[in-house]
C-alpha cells in the first residue's frame, strides 16, 4: 500500500524537511557510507532482506537517509528497487552448493563436516564493551593484521573439511527413512513482487512474504506458536550462513544448460531447516512419532528471522482455524514492513472530515438523549 504525504501547506512541509535534515546533521558530523557498511552489517543484512534487493551500498544510502531507522530505509529501498528493469532471471540455485561460514545443527550433535562455529553473537556474554568508545582506524588495523597472522599460522595444523559442498544434514534422516523425500512438483514459483497476493496462496509466495518480513514482526509471530499459540515446538536441523553462487544462462542459446551459463558473483544468505515431530495414526491404531520440515532463508546472516521462518512455514502449510499462527491471511498480511508501518503512520496525516463527521454524530446523539430525559422530567 505504501503511504506517503498527502498535499498541504506548501511553506510548511517545505520548512519541516529542512528541519528533518537538521536534525540528521546538527552535531556537524557526517557518517560515511563505507563506515556504515563496515559497522553496521546486521542492520545492512535486515534492510536488504526485508527490502529484497542484495546491494550493500544502497543499503548503507537508505540507513543513511533513515538516520538508521530500518523500516524508513526498507521504505527508500523497497521504492527504488520498483524502478528498476528486471533483465535477467538466475538459474535454480541450490543452497548445498553454499560456501559456509557458520553451520550448526541443535538435533545432533556430530554431522559430517562438523558444526562450523563461524562468527556469531551466540557465545558473548553480551556485556557492553567499553573499549569501542576509543577504537580507531589504526586499532583496528592492527588487530586485523594481528588476526590474519595467526589464522595463517594454524590454517594448515588441523584437517579442513570442503565448506563449498557440505552435506545437508537432513538428508541422512531422508536415507534412513525418517523424513519424506523432497517434492519436486515442478510448478513456477509465484512472483509476489509482481502480482497481488492471493489465497490460498501458493508455498513459494508464503516464503517470498516470509523473507521480505520484517524481522522483529516475523521472530515475534513465530515466539507466540511455541509458547502455545500454535501446534508445533520445533528444533533446528541445520542452520547455515555463507555465500551462494549466482549463474545466468547464455542470452543468445536457446538450450539452457549448466555449462553454458555465466557466474556473476556471490550473495550472503541464511538457510534454517526446522524439524518438526508430528504423531501419526497408523494401522490399527498405531501412533508413530514422524518429522517435518519447516524452511526458511533470507539474505545475509539473520539467523533468528530465518528459523522463525521455518516455524511459521509449517504452520501455514497446516491450516488450523484455532490458532492465528496458522491462518495464511492474518500472518502475511501483518508481518510486511512497508504495508503495517505505512498504514499505521497514515494514521498521522489529515481526517479532518471524517472525524467531524463522527463529532457531529455524537453531538446529536447526545442532544437526542437530553430531550428525551427533559421529556420524561415534565
Amino acid at each position: 500500500m505504501g503511504y506517503v504525504a498527502v498535499k498541504g501547506g506548501t511553506k510548511a512541509i517545505e520548512e519541516s524537511i529542512k528541519r528533518l535534515k537538521y536534525e540528521r546533521v546538527k552535531k556537524g558530523t557526517a557518517i560515511e557510507l563505507h563506515k556504515i557498511e563496515a559497522g553496521m552489517r546486521g542492520l545492512i543484512d535486515q534492510v536488504m532482506s526485508e527490502s529484497s534487493l542484495y546491494d550493500q551500498s544502497l543499503a548503507a544510502l537508505a540507513i543513511k537517509q533513515a538516520e538508521g531507522n530500518p523500516e524508513e530505509a526498507v521504505f527508500l529501498l523497497r521504492a527504488y528497487r520498483s524502478t528498476l528493469p528486471r533483465k535477467h532471471v538466475s538459474r535454480v540455485i541450490s543452497s548445498e552448493n553454499m560456501k559456509v561460514e557458520r553451520r550448526i545443527s541443535a538435533s545432533f550433535k556430530d554431522v559430517p563436516g562438523g558444526q562450523i562455529l563461524g562468527a556469531t553473537t551466540d557465545y558473548t556474554h553480551r556485556l557492553l564493551d567499553s573499549e569501542l568508545e576509543n577504537e580507531s582506524d589504526i586499532s583496528i588495523q592492527e588487530w586485523l593484521r594481528a588476526f590474519q597472522e595467526e589464522d595463517h599460522s594454524t590454517e594448515n595444523q588441523n584437517d579442513s573439511a570442503d565448506l563449498s559442498s557440505l552435506p545437508k544434514v537432513l538428508d541422512y534422516l531422508r536415507s534412513e527413512g525418517l523424513l519424506a523425500s523432497c517434492e519436486n512438483n515442478d510448478l513456477q514459483p509465484g512472483d509476489v513482487t509482481r502480482k497481488s497476493l492471493e489465497f490460498p496462496s501458493m508455498r513459494s509466495e508464503r516464503l517470498q512474504i516470509l523473507t521480505r518480513g520484517q524481522t522483529g514482526a516475523v521472530t515475534s509471530l513465530a515466539y507466540a506458536v511455541i509458547r502455545g499459540y500454535g501446534a508445533l515446538h520445533p528444533t533446528v536441523g541445520e542452520l547455515r550462513v555463507g555465500q551462494l553462487p549466482v549463474h545466468l544462462d547464455h542470452p543468445l542459446l536457446d538450450e539452457e544448460q549448466e555449462e553454458d551459463s555465466y557466474y556473476i558473483g556471490d550473495f550472503t544468505a541464511t538457510e534454517a531447516e526446522m524439524l518438526i515431530p508430528l504423531t501419526v495414526e497408523k494401522e490399527q491404531g498405531k501412533k508413530e512419532i514422524e518429522f517435518e520440515v519447516g524452511y526458511g532463508m533470507c539474505m545475509g546472516q539473520n539467523e533468528t528471522k530465518a528459523i522463525a521462518m521455518g516455524i511459521l512455514d509449517n504452520c501455514l502449510e497446516k491450516p488450523n482455524k484455532e490458532f492465528p499462527s496458522h491462518n495464511e491471511e492474518f500472518v502475511l498480511y501483518h508481518i510486511d514492513s512497508v504495508e503495517s508501518t505505512g498504514f499505521i503512520s497514515h494514521l498521522k496525516m489529515p481526517h479532518y472530515v471524517t472525524f467531524q463527521s463522527k463529532l457531529d454524530s455524537i453531538r446529536k446523539s447526545k442532544e437526542q438523549t437530553t430531550e428525551q430525559e427533559v421529556g420524561l422530567h415534565e
